[in-house]
């Protein structure tokens, strides 16, 4: 027998994939900034429930996400802003690892705040820009 929320979950994993498949790089980078910090809310959660594994899985995936985020960044033609941004990347990454191991709830709130900052200088990127990258 299926679980009931099965309809309900394979539902959602089509509707994310479609909006994927259809959102611009913006749009792309976008969804990597608020997927990383729903998910240090939810690591959040884990830690403060002693869920330790799911925490541990929740934290990975963030780790994954900003990773993601470093591996797209254009250091060829970025200059400087993609050299700090990759600088950034991985001293959220290794901020990750020590929330991780020392059950650290400060640290998840320090590179939630970073990534708050940068989804809101993202978000603040004038439309002509961004169609411009676009083209």
């Amino acid at each position: 027998m299926f679980p009931q929320n099965n309809g309900a979950a394979t539902y959602q994993s089509v509707g994310a994939q479609s909006i994927i498949e259809t959102a611009d790089q913006h749009k792309l980078v976008e969804m990597l900034y608020t997927g990383a910090i729903s998910r240090i809310n939810a690591a959040k959660s884990h830690l403060e429930m002693g869920n330790v594994a799911n925490k541990g899985k929740t934290i990975s995936n963030v780790i994954a996400i900003v990773e993601e985020l470093r591996r797209t960044l254009d250091m060829e033609h970025g200059g400087e802003l993609a050299n700090n941004l990759h600088d950034l990347y991985e001293y959220m990454k290794s901020r990750l690892l020590q929330a991780n191991l020392n059950n650290d709830a400060d640290i998840l709130d320090e590179v939630k705040g970073l990534l708050e900052k940068l989804l809101d200088g993202w978000q603040q990127i004038p439309e002509e820009a961004r169609q411009a990258y676009n083209a």
